[in-house]
Order: structure tokens, then sequence, then C-alpha cells
């Protein structure tokens, strides 16, 4: 691989790094990793996903929760991948500060999740997450979580 190369993600590797699953998995993909320090997460919105039955019936939208997720989701991953824990391990949504939304995501929507790590200290990390769709960006917010290996079951 070459130096300074990004790496990416696909469905099967998210699997892996996340405990979440459908219907909460929010992410398809993360391109252009550059360890925890940054990445592209990617969302393809379909009109099939269960929130659109009742956000909102004849004029389905994204909720923007679900947006916030999403970003949350592609730091996580990112970080998880990057702290390698000896057994699996979890990420615990602290903060959610400036969060903006800018216009409706819909379905056929692609949803591009640029996330860009602030600050870290000790388990704890901050990211600025932007969302874009066609290059317009569709939310923004800067969020905080706390890594931990996973409780013993």
């Amino acid at each position: 691989m070459a130096e300074n190369a990004l790496e990416a993600v696909d469905i099967l590797g998210l699997l892996k790094l996340l405990p979440h699953r459908y219907p909460l998995l929010m992410i398809d993909r993360i391109v252009d990793i550059d360890s925890d320090n940054s990445a592209t997460g990617i969302k393809n919105v379909t009109y099939n996903e269960p929130h659109f039955q009742g956000h909102f019936p004849g004029q389905p939208v994204m909720p923007g929760v679900l947006i916030i997720e999403a970003m949350a989701q592609t730091a996580g991953a990112i970080s998880l991948r990057a702290a390698a824990f000896d057994r699996p391990s979890l990420v615990y949504f602290l903060t959610i500060d400036g969060a903006k939304f800018r216009k409706p995501v819909v379905p056929g929507d692609r949803v591009e999740i640029k996330v860009r790590k602030i600050k870290k200290r000790g388990n704890i990390v901050r990211f600025a997450c932007e969302a874009f769709v066609e290059g317009g960006m569709v939310a923004e917010a800067e969020i905080a979580a706390m890594l931990a290996p996973a409780l013993e079951a």
C-alpha cells in the first residue's frame, strides 16, 4: 500500500466494528479513512427504511436524529478501528453540540458524512461532523464519545 493512502471499510467490515444492526445501522461504507483523524461515511437513503412510514407519509424525510447517528457511527467506527482493543469494544455517545439541519434528506439521496477529529483525551474523542448531499451541506454537528471495552456477558 502506498504511503499516505487512505483506506475504506465496506459493510462487512462495519458489521465487525460496530454493534449496530438493522434498522439502526445508519452507514453503508466508510471511505478516505485517515486512521482516527478523519473519514467519509456513506449512507444510501432508500424509501424502504422503516422511519419513512411515519416521517412523513406522502413526503418522506430522513429524521435529523438519524443523520446525527450516522455521524456518530462513522466517527465511532474509525475510532474503534484505530484503538484495536484486545476484545470487542463500544463507543458511548456523550454530547452533541451545535447541531444544524440545513436541507431535508430524502429517499434516493446519497449522504456523505465527513468526520474530523478535533481532540482526543484518554478514551474521550471529539469530532467535527458535516453531512452533504450532491456537494451541498445538509447537516453539521460536533459530537463527543467515549471508547470502552465491551462489558463481559
